[in-house]
């Protein structure tokens, strides 16, 4: 995979995208990050494919809320001089303030939340009216958290409006970039 991570140096600041449910090799994986000059670390804590899932990662996290937070340490360890950053979705089978609650305690400063639930993968439009209480729920408990949001965003004048009217930091385009 190593090729994966082969950037430009003109493409800075980049982060890259990792996932797994090993933290031996989270924290392995983050060292190497480090090593090739990465920026930062985002862990995928959102997808919903099956594959991804079965070794309990990227969604299967959701579940497991224990096995997220030591992944998000053995990232930490393995690149102490980088941030650490999640991207996760709304819950799992339903919408779950807990786990939104659970992730935020982790003081990471950045959290990008795809505004669906795994069950509904990208078959709904996404929840966009519920990102005004995840912003709450950030204010309360990890202020300094920036927060992005995720789903159905277009182009850069549709993230642009869909911030003003959510109040979250910034959004990510998905399928929209294509």
């Amino acid at each position: 995979l190593l090729i994966d991570l082969k950037f430009d140096p003109s493409e800075h600041p980049i982060v890259v995208q990792l996932f797994g449910s090993n933290e031996n090799a989270m924290e392995e994986a983050a060292r190497l990050c480090a090593e090739l000059g990465f920026d930062g670390i985002d862990i995928n804590m959102g997808c919903p494919d099956r594959s991804i899932e079965k070794s309990k990662s990227g969604a299967y996290c959701i579940k497991d809320p224990k096995l997220a937070k030591r992944i998000v340490e053995a990232a930490r360890r393995g690149a102490p001089q980088l941030p650490v950053s999640v991207k996760t979705r709304l819950g799992y089978n339903k919408v779950e303030w807990d786990w939104i609650r659970e992730v935020l305690s982790w003081s990471l400063p950045v959290l990008t939340v795809h505004l669906r639930t795994r069950k509904e993968m990208s078959l709904v439009p996404a929840h966009w009216d519920l990102m005004k209480k995840v912003i709450e729920l950030r204010n309360e408990i990890s202020p300094e958290t920036i927060i992005l949001g995720n789903g159905d965003v277009v182009d850069v004048d549709d993230a642009r409006r869909r911030c003003e009217e959510s109040g979250c930091d910034g959004a990510m385009i998905g399928r929209g970039i294509f």
